[in-house]
Formats: structure tokens, C-alpha cells, sequence
């Protein structure tokens, strides 16, 4: 199966919702083309589609600092590996900032999310729990009662402090807001677009407004996921190729990135099959896509490993 080449926004949308595997289970996206809109900016484009800022203005030969022209066709990489499978339910991949859900052990859904911030004046109380949760409810057009923790912060800034926010354009919900187990962590819209795909929450899970229309739409109470902390990952397809994807370790968890792409590599049983000086060009760019590490030259008719499921 080739992997999705997209060559408009809609199209990727589509992508998003039901993506394209690369001849494995776990890994979906591909090389994208995608048509600058009025309106676009790099950082807008990364939350969209997922992809790091620099990879996109390295790849396209781009000032990061310059303007963006309706009309210019950026190539793009948008290949991820999924976390392991679920049967039913969400997987919220923190380092990697997506939200996949699985129905059936199929995945449906995948997007790029906004999640919580490392640390805050060296306080780190809103990162975005690690663990597993369910979806307890959920509500269109909800009033956002201020935690007391961003009270305070509030405090601390100098600003006028809110204990609610009703339904509204300035409410930071949204439209749809997903109520999960963990205290004050929410699955929500966001009114703030350019902060999805990077760490800026309080510790809530943001999603663009063209995404969690479909996902508010398909999960329900009860719902069961998890949140889980794999800033390095690794994949095989059936063809034998071997994927990378090594995502920045924003929470400090990983000791030594480089290792742990040796150990994913040799899970999978792969560690004669690629290219070690890919690997390490992969952990020093942290670029947070699957990136082909397949050594140059591996006879089709190798032994492949087995593909992680």
C-alpha cells in the first residue's frame, strides 16, 4: 500500500480522521503536499498537520520569520507511529502531542493535540497526567469554572481573576468539552489554535475546531483511555522497512534518548537493518515524525523481523 500524499487542507482533514498505513499496523501519514491558505503561518500548519516547525521550514527552504504566500505548495511529513493498539478507546501519546482512538482494535480517528505545559516558573503542577482514564461526559457550549490553581496564576500575572467563563468566543473550552476521570483534565476545543501540537495547556487535551466535532460526536461515557509517555518509538512495515520516531522528551522522563531508540530498534529485532547514523541524526533532531532509518542497500529478500502489533 503507498503511503497518502494530501494536496489540500480538506484532504488532510479527511486523512486525519482515517489515515493511511504504511504497510504496518502503527504507522499512518506519509510525504504531504499541502497549499498555503490565506491566513496560514507556520506555526498554524504545524498544529493542522502535526508536524515540527523547523522540520517544515528546513524541508521547504523557509525563513520562519517571513510571511507565507496563499498558494505555496509546502511538502510536508506527517508519518507517525501509533502507540500500541487499543482494543476500544483513546490513546493520548504526550511527547508525540496526538490523540488516536481505536474502535474494534481499528483506528479511526488521529490528530494533533495541545497538552500540558512542562513547567511554569519551576513549577511543573500542570503537565498532563500519565496513566489510565474514562470519559465521564460531556457538554456542548460549557461554562469553564477557573481551577483554583490558575486563580492563583492569575494572581501571580496581575490579571483579573475569573472563577467562570460562561459559554462564549472568549471561553477557553470551546464548544465541546470532554469530561475525563483525572481531576480538571478535559478533552476540549480550543479557542487558541496555534497552541495545539505544542505544550501550552494547564494539563487539559486540545484539539482544533475542525477535529473535535467527528471525535465529540463518536466517544461516550465510559469511554476508556490512557495517556502514555513514549518520546521514542519504532516500527517495521511488511515490506521491511524500518521507522523512527523520536519526539522531544518535554517532561524530563528519558534519560538517554539515544538508548532508548537503540533498545525500540532491537525489540523489533531490526538492529541489522538500519542505519545507525540515521538513528542518531533522528535523536539530535527530535523531529516528533516517523522517519525512515532503513539501511541503504537490504536485499528484499532479507529475513524481516516481526512487526510490532
Amino acid at each position: 500500500m503507498k503511503i497518502a500524499t494530501v494536496k489540500s487542507f480538506s484532504a488532510m482533514f479527511l486523512f486525519l480522521l482515517v489515515p493511511a498505513v504504511a504497510c504496518a499496523d502503527n504507522v499512518i501519514g506519509g510525504e504531504t503536499l499541502y497549499s498555503v491558505r490565506e491566513g496560514d503561518s507556520l506555526p498554524l500548519i504545524s498544529a493542522r498537520l502535526g508536524a515540527d516547525i523547523k522540520d517544515i521550514a528546513r524541508e521547504n527552504h523557509l525563513n520562519p520569520e517571513e510571511s507565507l504566500r496563499p498558494g505555496q505548495v509546502l511538502r510536508i511529513n506527517t508519518r507517525k507511529i501509533a502507540p500500541e493498539a487499543a482494543s476500544n478507546g483513546i490513546v493520548v501519546d504526550i511527547p508525540g502531542r496526538m490523540l488516536y482512538y481505536f474502535k474494534a482494535s481499528k483506528l479511526e480517528m488521529a490528530f494533533p493535540v495541545g497538552l500540558g505545559i512542562s513547567s511554569w516558573r519551576g513549577i511543573t503542577r500542570w503537565r498532563t497526567p500519565i496513566g489510565p482514564f474514562t470519559i465521564t461526559g460531556k457538554e456542548r457550549n460549557p461554562t469553564w469554572y477557573v481551577p483554583e490553581s490558575i486563580q492563583w496564576q492569575m494572581r501571580i500575572l496581575g490579571e483579573p481573576v475569573l472563577t467562570e467563563v460562561p459559554p462564549g468566543p472568549d471561553n477557553p473550552l470551546g464548544r465541546y468539552a470532554i469530561y475525563t476521570s483525572f481531576p480538571a483534565i478535559l478533552i476540549h476545543e480550543t479557542i487558541e489554535p496555534t497552541t495545539v501540537y505544542r505544550f501550552a495547556s494547564h494539563g487539559c487535551i486540545r484539539v482544533l475546531s475542525q477535529n473535535i466535532g467527528p471525535f465529540y460526536d463518536q466517544v461516550q461515557a465510559g469511554t476508556p483511555g490512557e495517556t502514555v509517555y513514549e518520546p521514542v518509538k519504532a516500527a517495521v512495515t511488511d515490506g521491511g522497512s524500518v521507522f523512527l520516531e523520536v519526539d522531544p522528551d518535554a517532561y524530563g522522563m528519558v534519560k538517554d534518548l539515544a538508548a532508548e531508540a537503540r533498545k525500540r530498534v532491537e525489540e523489533m529485532n531490526a538492529a541489522n537493518r538500519v542505519d545507525w547514523s540515521k538513528v542518531a541524526e533522528d535523536v539530535r533532531r527530535q523531529s516528533g515524525n516517523a522517519e525512515d532509518i532503513t539501511l541503504s542497500g537490504t536485499p528484499e529478500d532479507a529475513p524481516l523481523p516481526p512487526v510490532r502489533r
